[in-house]
């Protein structure tokens, strides 16, 4: 009969009606990093059988839940983890390889095995789509992925304020963190979401002497 899987990544709480309704029917779901909230793990696992991994995002809430998962159970095996920069192993034993973190859609085929990432359907992050994957097993081992684009005709930035424009503001930025200026302030001040504030001071601090230019590539923009 072989199984049919949604594979999504990066909901930060925010689980889109239209993301549930691709998901009704499958026989698994996978969640690779950043859901923060409980809300989402407990609306997942209605809907069917969730194995999650915990992202950069995920706080004390999520503690028990692991940075990694090995599954074996579908006829192939899996590997997922929220930031494929972390990966600390081999994977040649591996049919597929899903992640998340950059908020955008890829899927390679190197050496025999898949990389995927199912993009973000959780708040959109400039004028990034919306994605998620439907993953299907055959009896026999075979893999097909299809892309889903949420909305795709439909979907408006969360916000106007450009990437370029972003990139423009980070020294203002920075020098505004370094007066222990709060999120919520810059956010206002700067028309920015208070989680794109949170990323930025938080790759800030936690990365003594990065520029702009490396707080945009580590943003992924």
């Amino acid at each position: 009969m072989g199984c049919r899987i949604g594979v999504i990544a990066d909901t930060h709480g925010l689980l889109r009606e239209e993301v549930k309704k691709h998901l009704q029917g499958c026989d698994r779901i996978f969640h690779a990093g950043d859901i923060h909230t409980p809300f989402v793990v407990e609306e997942l696992n209605r809907i069917a059988p969730t194995c999650f991994v915990r992202g950069n995002a995920d706080k004390e809430w999520a503690e028990t839940i692991p940075l990694t998962q090995d599954i074996d159970d579908i006829g192939i095996r899996v590997y997922m983890i929220h930031n494929q920069k972390q990966i600390d192993r081999a994977l040649e034993s591996y049919d597929l390889i899903i992640y998340g973190h950059s908020h955008k859609y890829e899927e390679k085929h190197i050496d025999g095995r898949i990389w995927l990432n199912p993009g973000s359907c959780g708040p959109r992050r400039f004028r990034l789509p919306i994605t998620m994957a439907m993953l299907y097993i055959e009896d026999d081992g075979t893999i097909r992925i299809e892309r889903i684009d949420i909305n795709a005709a439909e979907q408006k930035p969360d916000t106007e304020i450009t990437a370029d424009a972003v990139k423009k503001y980070l020294p203002a930025i920075m020098k505004e963190i370094d007066k222990g200026v709060s999120v919520e302030q810059l956010a206002k001040r700067f028309h920015l979401s208070k989680e794109l504030s949170e990323q930025i001071c938080r790759l800030y601090l936690t990365h003594p002497g990065v520029d702009a230019d490396g707080i945009m590539s580590k943003l992924g923009l």
